[in-house]
């Protein structure tokens, strides 16, 4: 664990701010996007910094919220009263009203005075929502005369959005960054050349999963072959793959249960539509219970089904749970910015399956399998030879939980994002301390 002075050149700690849709709050959590906010943000606090979070937060919320050094700012609530759907409902408004009303209270309310007083701040901003919100504030901070002392990075996580994006203006206003080496590569046929610094675990994604709670799972799915999918309904995550491989496996004898969570997309439809055409019984039972005790609910009145439809949000335990009890994690995507759910899965020392694009961190055959292309067979085949080799998948776990710590959100603030900070010219001074 590493923290950081200025008391070489007698400067204050530098402010961060951290700009994003989404946040804490379950009505600001649709994703990915969430956790790595929350995570990164936990992780600058848990460092010492005075951290702001802006996020479009949960209406019936106080606006603003402090805990500790990180204080969470909820933007557009006025907005969200009439948008009850979550944070991306009325997204177009609550991107203007994010775009305009925010970047000079955050000037004229909090740098300025910092700023003023001799401090130096950084600002995040993530995905495209954010990006004129960056070309605003960077406009008022020169004509305030106060640009040189922020320093302003702007990161995509995905390719949504980017046709949207004047990535001319957005490259002279703000460092740009983004999650692995295939978005770089991805991102300069826009005439950018973004830096790479990579997705983030919280701390407490490596907690093992509760003993008793893994072995009322084991119990529950005795003698079933458990494939677990979370992600979006979306054809990029090759959900019909992972419909072909339980199918693959059925009709060899075995007993697969495949535990799907999806969302709300309409390529669910077609997913389910496959599954039925596979010749698999699906069933969603429901629980009135969250989390863990929601999870094992459901698997006890999932019978001989081969489909197990999870309707309830997982929580980060039951998440937990779920990856570390199954014979593997289907986290397949034929096109993947980063792959964090196959990284969760390795820290909760599950099986990940990935399929090959942006998980910078997978080595195949080492800490993950990876699936180069769209045919069961191939997966029969290398996880087959997985599943004989008992010494061989307990190396994998471990050899996947030895990846994930080297991707928590404290070692790649450490790594990847303060070094990038530092290289800036009223940083001279600011050295690395052990503690």
């Amino acid at each position: 664990m590493w923290t950081y002075s200025m008391q070489a050149c007698g400067s204050p700690r530098p402010q961060f701010h951290l700009l994003a849709f989404e946040g804490p709050d379950r009505y600001s959590r649709a994703g990915g996007l969430a956790s790595r906010i929350s995570g990164l943000s936990g992780a600058l606090a848990a460092a010492g910094f005075e951290t702001h979070l802006w996020f479009v937060g949960d209406p019936e919320l106080p606006g603003e919220e402090r805990r500790g050094p990180l204080t969470l700012h909820r933007w557009c609530q006025w907005i969200s009263w009439y948008h009850p759907g979550g944070v991306y409902d009325g997204e177009e408004g609550k991107r203007r009203d994010y775009a305009a009303s925010l970047p000079p209270f955050l000037l004229h309310h909090v740098l300025r005075p910092h700023l003023r007083a001799g401090g130096r701040a950084v600002v995040l901003a993530e995905e495209w929502q954010t990006a004129d919100a960056v070309l605003h504030l960077d406009w008022l901070l020169r004509g305030a005369g106060l640009r040189d002392a922020v320093a302003v990075f702007w990161n995509a996580n995905n390719t949504f959005g980017f046709d949207r994006v004047d990535w001319r203006r957005l490259a002279r206003a703000a460092t740009i960054t983004t999650v692995s080496r295939y978005m770089r590569y991805t991102m300069w046929s826009l005439g950018v050349d973004p830096v790479v610094i990579p997705n983030g675990l919280p701390s407490d994604a490596l907690r093992p999963p509760d003993p008793a709670a893994l072995g009322m799972l084991a119990r529950l799915t005795a003698g079933r072959l458990v494939l677990s999918k979370v992600a979006r309904w979306d054809p990029d995550k090759r959900w019909l793959l992972a419909v072909d491989i339980a199918a693959a496996l059925k009709q060899q004898g075995g007993r697969p249960l495949l535990v799907a969570r999806g969302g709300v997309e309409a390529h669910g439809r077609e997913v389910m539509a496959r599954m039925v055409a596979a010749g698999l019984r699906v069933v969603d039972p429901r629980s009135d219970r969250s989390g863990v005790a929601g999870l094992l609910e459901v698997l006890g009145q999932t019978g001989s089904a081969d489909v197990l439809n999870l309707r309830q949000p997982l929580d980060a335990d039951a998440r937990q749970l779920l990856f570390r009890g199954s014979g593997v994690v289907l986290a397949n995507s034929g096109r993947e910015p980063f792959g964090l759910v196959g990284l969760e899965a390795m820290a909760a020392g599950g099986v990940a399956c990935l399929g090959g694009t942006g998980e910078d961190y997978a080595v195949p055959g080492w800490n993950a399998l990876v699936l180069q292309g769209n045919d069961p067979t191939e997966f029969l085949q290398i996880f087959g030879r997985l599943e004989r080799n008992g010494a061989a998948e307990r190396a994998m776990r471990q050899a996947g939980r030895t990846t994930a710590r080297h991707f928590a959100w404290p070692a790649i603030v450490a790594r990847n994002l303060l070094p990038r900070v530092l290289a800036r010219p009223w940083a001279v001074g600011w050295v690395p301390q052990p503690v």
